[in-house]
């Protein structure tokens, strides 16, 4: 059987020591969480007791740093124009790393930024990489995930190209990595549906960025159709993606040993799609 870590985003902040037991019931061997409050730049701290029972129960649990990749704050924005804003998001990002290195974990996903209009690409991919330079200088230990966007409004991260400018600019290579969201990827025009257009994907991507800066994947339907750039979550297999591409990803080496994230959007069927990507895993 190939090593799939398969889960989804489940509870997380406050209680943190909750999130491994609810994705062990969902027969998940990967789980992504939240360590902060989503919607502000600061959140009261994680109890060492409630860090100290997280710490057990992933152990008792058999889950490992590896299949864990708790997700940053929405609020933050890497390439904010608002100089407030941009200080308070490195800060927030720093903490977030922090808390992630408390819990004994590896990796913090987060989405690049969006740049209001107000900045060119190359002007954002630089500020982007400045901003986890910065990141990365106060903390330790922990890799910087950057998620590619849908490209929806502002937003970057939607192409390969400004993924590979980030992580050209960030000066510690080693702590820098790409999480791909499936329903994000197809939106901005990588057809993942098809069978030659998702070689075509990953072969991008291994020219363009490097398959070793991969690190972890969201796994989403979509909505609206390819190119529409427009980030909207569907159930596995009742999108336009199709269930095929969820297939493949189960059958494909590139995947092994990464968490592969369920943010499907009915909760109730995230056992059910979690059981059927494993057992995909396992068709030869």
């Amino acid at each position: 059987m190939r090593m799939k870590y398969i889960g989804a985003h489940v509870d997380g902040y406050p209680a943190v020591e909750l999130a491994p037991a609810e994705a062990s019931a969902l027969g998940a061997t990967a789980f992504a969480l939240n360590l902060t409050d989503q919607a502000r730049f600061t959140s009261p701290a994680i109890s060492e007791e409630s860090a100290e029972e997280f710490r057990a129960r992933c152990a008792g649990l058999g889950f490992t740093a590896a299949q864990i990749l708790p997700h940053a704050g929405f609020v933050i924005n890497l390439c904010s124009p608002d100089a407030r804003k941009l200080t308070l998001s490195r800060m927030a990002l720093a903490e977030e790393m922090r808390r992630a290195a408390a819990l004994g974990l590896t990796m913090v996903n987060f989405h690049p930024g969006a740049t209001l209009g107000k900045l060119g690409e190359d002007e954002a991919t630089a500020l982007v990489a400045e901003s986890i330079n910065k990141v990365l200088e106060k903390t330790r230990g922990v890799t910087a995930v950057i998620e590619n966007t849908a490209g929806q409004g502002s937003n970057i991260g939607y192409s390969w190209q400004q993924l590979a400018a980030i992580i050209d600019g960030v000066e510690d290579k080693s702590r820098v990595g790409v999480c791909v969201d499936t329903a994000h990827a197809f939106a901005a025009g990588y057809d993942l549906a098809t069978a030659e257009g998702y070689e075509k994907t990953w072969a991008e991507f291994d020219v363009t960025i490097g398959l070793q800066y991969l690190r972890g994947m969201h796994l989403n339907d979509s909505q609206r159709p390819c190119g529409s750039r427009i980030d909207r979550h569907a159930p596995i297999g009742k999108g336009t993606i199709g269930a095929d591409c969820f297939a493949r990803l189960m059958r494909d080496g590139r995947t092994d040993g990464i968490p592969l994230i369920l943010e499907t959007p009915d909760p109730a069927l995230w056992q059910q799609e979690t059981s059927w990507l494993l057992s995909q895993a396992q068709t030869q």
